[in-house]
């Protein structure tokens, strides 16, 4: 992969973010894992190849463990890169969510009230 200039910032980011915390003790960190994401795009096909692709690259296994999502992960501690590829099964359930249009609940006041 080449060091474009988007890739150079992305890493430089995430060493300042790092330095940042480590001469900042009294900040404090977030709980969980840190996630940094890849959403590759195109078809079902081109989407599990570009993943199939990145899980090879980590010596990892891509698999589709629900909702239409295909993924591979490296962990580091308590952050990990994952590449995940969201099916069209998956778009198409998030673009029906979107659409849902809840009646307004006629006890709550205007919202310019």
């Amino acid at each position: 992969m080449p060091r474009t200039p988007d890739r150079l910032a992305y890493i430089n980011g995430l060493r300042d973010l790092a330095d940042f915390l480590d001469t900042n003790p009294d900040i404090p960190t977030p709980e969980g894992t840190l996630t940094a994401y890849y959403f590759p795009r195109g078809t079902d096909e081109e989407i599990r190849a570009r993943v199939d692709h990145v899980a090879r690259l980590l010596s990892a296994v891509a698999d589709e463990p629900a909702q239409g999502h295909y993924s591979a992960g490296i962990n580091f501690g308590m952050a990990e890169y994952k590449a995940v590829g969201l099916l069209a099964s998956s778009r198409a359930r998030w673009a029906a969510i979107k659409t849902i249009v809840l009646d307004p609940d006629p006890t709550d006041p205007a919202p310019d009230a």
